[in-house]
């Protein structure tokens, strides 16, 4: 389709060595850029990734939806692991897996 474009979503995960946490988030913007965003307080000084400034984007999977990327974002929140993140982050499938659960 000429003149059609379809924006980018993604669920990105960062993790800070200070803090040792991970922390999940849905954006439509690159995850790379997003990180910018957080590592600058664009979101303002009392949000979560506000309490450090060594965040690292450890992960991101692309979707096909705002939706897709809203429920993927809930499902890894709901699993509150950090076992579980990381096993997403060394396994490939499991990240196959979630997309096609989540898929419309």
């Amino acid at each position: 389709m000429t003149g059609f474009f379809q924006m980018q979503h993604f669920v990105y995960i960062l993790h800070s060595k200070m803090l040792s946490r991970y922390y999940t988030g849905k954006t439509s913007l690159e995850p790379h850029e997003r990180l910018k965003l957080h590592l600058t307080s664009y979101y303002g000084k009392t949000k979560f990734t506000a309490k450090t400034d060594d965040w690292e984007l450890v992960l991101s999977i692309r979707c096909i939806s705002p939706s897709q990327a809203e429920r993927i974002e809930k499902h890894i929140k709901s699993m509150k692991s950090s076992t579980y993140i990381q096993n997403l982050i060394k396994y490939p499938e499991m990240r196959e897996r979630i997309t096609t659960k989540f898929m419309e």
